[in-house]
């Protein structure tokens, strides 16, 4: 069962009043007494592209006034104004997180995620330094506590056993597999990370690029070349995946995954090992975490799972639905209060939304524009 993650917010760097890189620091949008700057919307605004599935579809940086970067524009601006409306509330209430709170939290999801080698190589394939991850751990707890503040959190056994027998549906999974993988680790935003480490000699865009794909393609030949031996011998495959694996949750496994159902795995990874048959190692599989080689081990019939082995789900869904919903309230009401500025309008959401129209009505020769008229002209008549 998948929990809702609670938005985790940044907080703003002391840095930016440090007058390093003026334009950096310039204020694009003004929310209360804070500011939103043109270095926060970047990062979050690149991170977001880098990890975007949508990326895919063709370069978004090069084209700044193309529908998917807007899209992603208006989500990341929309985004930050929440972030800092919630900080704002978070310190007029005087809430504070010690490092004793995000070690706890720390180590609740490393325990979840199988230790700590496992928590490291998630955040190596994602890009995400320890500090990153422990800034976002930092900023979660303080939005959970500021949930707790604005609104009664409380779930009882009660209330996830009431909510397991009302959603059976919920707990019901299909086929599952039991497989193994090797992972040659080559995520985009990493890779770049990486290589642009050296700050005494940054490459420019074109450099920078062309690096990344070489990079890329390197490691698909590993991975190529390592399927291949074992499509002519799967009983090495135990070992090459200690040998080999950058996957450290599995590797020491000899690559097993155990059971699991195909939601449960990125769609190319289960994909294919859905369709492989039984003790067959598959071509090399590109995700976002990079290349898997795969073989099927063994396949279980579909069912139900028994309330015990997941009422701890059941239980975080249900206290992360609560804060959500806590934090949705504050925000809502904390909007109708806070004066939002937009020192630059190419950072207005309406203006970006405008654009979106524009996009949507040239790509439909002006029908989505007719649509939307006569929606409209409908609605005034009832």
């Amino acid at each position: 069962m998948k929990g809702s993650k609670i938005l985790a917010t940044l907080v703003l760097s002391a840095m930016l009043f440090t007058g390093c890189g003026l334009k950096d620091q310039k204020a694009v949008i003004k929310v209360g007494d804070g500011v939103i700057t043109q270095k926060q919307y970047d990062e979050l605004m690149d991170k977001s592209i880098a990890q975007s599935p949508l990326a895919q579809f063709g370069d978004m940086k090069g084209n700044k006034d193309g529908f998917l970067y807007l899209m992603t524009e208006q989500r990341v601006i929309n985004q930050l104004i929440i972030q800092e409306i919630l900080n704002q509330e978070a310190k007029s209430r005087g809430i504070k997180v010690s490092n004793k709170d995000v070690d706890e939290a720390v180590k609740k999801i490393m325990d979840k995620m199988g230790g700590r080698d496992k928590l490291t190589e998630v955040l190596k394939q994602n890009g995400i330094s320890i500090g990153e991850f422990k800034k976002d751990v930092r900023n979660q707890v303080k939005m959970q506590k500021l949930a707790e503040a604005a609104g009664k959190i409380k779930v009882t056994d009660a209330d996830c056993k009431a909510f397991y027998d009302k959603n059976p549906d919920k707990f019901k999974h299909d086929d599952q597999v039991r497989a193994s993988h090797i992972l040659i680790a080559a995520n985009d935003y990493q890779l770049q990370q990486e290589i642009d480490s050296n700050p005494k000699k940054k490459l420019d865009e074109k450099e920078l690029k062309a690096k990344v794909e070489k990079a890329l393609q390197d490691k698909k030949a590993e991975a190529e070349k390592l399927a291949k031996e074992l499509q002519t011998d799967n009983s090495k495959f135990a070992a090459y995946a200690k040998k080999y694996s950058e996957d450290p949750g599995s590797a020491q496994q000899g690559g097993d995954l155990g059971f699991f159902a195909k939601d449960r795995m990125v769609p190319e990874f289960a994909e294919a090992a859905f369709k492989a048959k039984p003790n067959t190692v598959t071509d090399p599989v590109k995700s976002q975490f990079g290349y898997h080689i795969i073989m099927v081990t063994d396949r279980r019939a579909a069912g139900i799972m028994p309330y015990e082995k997941v009422k701890s789900d059941i239980k975080d869904f249900l206290v992360n639905e609560k804060q959500i919903e806590a934090l949705d309230k504050l925000t809502v009401a904390a909007k109708k209060k806070v004066k939002i500025e937009y020192v630059d309008e190419n950072f207005n959401p309406e203006v970006i939304d405008k654009k979106l129209k524009k996009q949507v009505n040239d790509a439909t020769n002006g029908q989505a524009e007719k649509v939307r008229e006569a929606t409209m002209k409908d609605n005034k008549k009832k």
